[in-house]
C-alpha cells in the first residue's frame, strides 16, 4: 500500500512563524502517468477541498486493492498561508495581505526560464523531449532560492506540478454553476473530464492575462513547440481550473458527488482499474473571450432578473440596481442589460454592488471585440 500523508514546513516572515502544508500520495511511484490534484488555492473557496475529503477513501481504498495505475499526489487545501488571512471575522484567502497578490495570478513564464537549457538538446522523439524540457524545468526549480512564505509555497507546489500529465486546479465561483477553464490546445481531449463534472460550461484562452496556475504549463509547451518548430513536442500536461459553483456550495453531499465524477473521470482514463457508467455529455468548448463580463455602471443594490442558467439575449435586463443615493435614492431602478446573447453562468452574492463591480457571467458563442487580446479575469 503506497497511500501516504506528507507534510511540508514553510518558514514564515516573522520571527518564530512556520506554516505546514498537509498533502498525500498514492499509487506506484513508478507508475507511467503522474496525477497533480489540489483545492483552495484561493483558500476561501472550499467546495474543491470537500470533494478531495471524499475522493482521498476513494484512492486510499483502490490503492489498497492495487486498483491504481497513476501516481496521485493530492493538496486538499494548498494554501494554508491563506486560511490564516482572517480580518474582522472576514475570511481574505484570496489574496496575499502582504503585497496584494491574488494567490492565482502571476505565476511564472518557465520557457524563457529554460530555452537556453534544453537548446542542442532536442530530438525527433517526442518522450524524449518531455523528458528533457521537465528535467530542464525541475533543474531551475531547485535553483530558485524563495525569500517570502508565499514564495515557498508556490515553489513547493511547481515542483510537484512540473512533471505532472494531469493537473487539475479546484476552485469555485462566486454563485455558480460548475464550469471548467483549460486551454484551447487541450481540448476536445478534456471533454471527458466536462462530462464527468457535468458543467454548465468550458472556457478556454491561451492567456487570460493573469499568469493562473492552470496556464503554466500548457503555456510552457506551447512557447516550446513554438520556438523549436523541426522538433516533435507534446503539450506534456492537461491542465484545468475546475470551478465548483459558488463559494457557499460546500455541502457534504455535493463533494461527494463532485468526488465521484472526478473518480469516474480517472477510471475512464483506466488510471483506476474500476468500471464506471458512461457518462452524459455536457457542452463543448466556448472562447473565454466570447464570456461576458458584466460589471456594474453605477453603485447601488441589485435586484436580480435572472437565475443561474438562465438564457438571455443581449439587451435583456439581467438585474436593476436600486439607487441608494441622489434625488431618486432608494426609490429609483436602472437597468443593467446583457451584452451579449448567451446563458447566466455565475451572479454576485453580495447585492450592494461599487462602480465596476462583477454583477454576471454570460456564456455566448460569439468573440466579444472589447474581449479579444484583453485581460479576461474578473481582479
Amino acid at each position: 500500500m503506497t497511500f501516504q500523508q506528507h507534510t511540508t514546513v514553510l518558514a514564515g516572515d516573522a520571527p518564530g512563524q512556520s506554516t505546514t502544508l498537509y498533502w498525500y500520495t498514492a499509487g506506484p511511484e513508478d507508475a507511467p502517468t503522474k496525477v497533480h490534484l489540489q483545492a483552495a488555492m484561493h483558500a476561501d473557496e472550499q467546495p474543491g477541498t470537500m470533494a478531495l475529503h471524499h475522493l482521498l477513501p476513494m484512492l486510499r481504498d483502490a490503492d489498497a486493492a492495487g486498483r491504481l495505475k497513476a501516481r496521485f499526489v493530492v493538496f486538499p487545501s494548498v494554501n494554508p498561508l491563506g486560511l490564516a488571512t482572517r480580518v474582522l471575522r472576514r475570511h481574505i484567502g484570496r489574496y496575499d495581505l502582504e503585497t496584494g497578490v491574488n494567490f492565482n495570478r502571476r505565476w511564472p513564464d518557465l520557457y524563457p526560464q529554460i530555452a537556453e537549457a534544453i537548446a542542442g538538446k532536442l530530438t525527433d522523439d517526442q518522450r524524449t523531449n518531455l523528458g528533457t524540457i521537465r528535467t530542464a524545468v525541475g533543474t531551475w526549480l531547485d535553483q530558485q532560492r524563495p525569500a517570502t512564505a508565499a514564495q515557498r509555497l508556490r515553489l513547493a507546489i511547481l515542483k510537484s506540478a512540473h512533471n505532472a500529465d494531469i493537473v487539475l486546479d479546484l476552485h469555485c465561483d462566486d454563485e455558480s454553476l460548475k464550469h471548467i477553464f483549460t486551454s484551447p490546445d487541450l481540448m476536445p481531449g478534456l471533454q471527458d473530464l466536462a462530462d464527468r463534472m457535468q458543467v454548465a460550461a468550458t472556457l478556454t484562452a491561451e492567456d487570460s492575462g493573469g499568469g493562473s496556475f492552470d496556464e503554466v504549463l500548457p503555456n510552457l509547451y506551447r512557447k516550446a513547440q513554438r520556438a523549436n518548430p523541426g522538433f516533435p513536442i507534446p503539450m506534456g500536461a492537461e491542465t484545468a481550473t475546475l470551478e465548483y459553483r459558488g463559494q457557499a456550495d460546500t455541502h457534504d453531499a455535493m463533494g461527494r458527488e463532485d468526488a465521484q465524477g472526478l473518480h469516474d473521470f480517472f477510471a475512464g482514463r483506466g488510471l483506476i482499474d474500476a468500471t464506471v457508467p458512461d457518462a452524459t455529455p455536457a457542452p463543448g468548448p466556448t472562447p473565454f473571450e466570447a464570456t461576458e463580463v458584466l460589471r456594474a455602471d453605477r453603485p447601488g443594490l441589485l435586484a436580480y432578473r435572472v437565475g443561474l442558467g438562465d438564457r438571455v439575449k443581449k439587451g435583456d435586463v439581467v438585474a436593476d440596481i436600486i439607487a441608494m443615493d441622489g434625488p431618486d435614492a432608494f426609490l429609483g431602478r436602472n437597468p443593467l442589460r446583457a451584452g451579449t446573447d448567451g446563458i447566466i453562468l455565475s451572479r454576485a452574492s453580495a447585492k450592494y454592488a461599487v462602480v465596476g463591480s462583477s454583477v454576471a457571467k454570460i456564456v455566448g458563442t460569439e468573440i466579444l471585440p472589447a474581449r479579444a487580446g484583453g485581460y479576461l479575469l474578473e481582479d
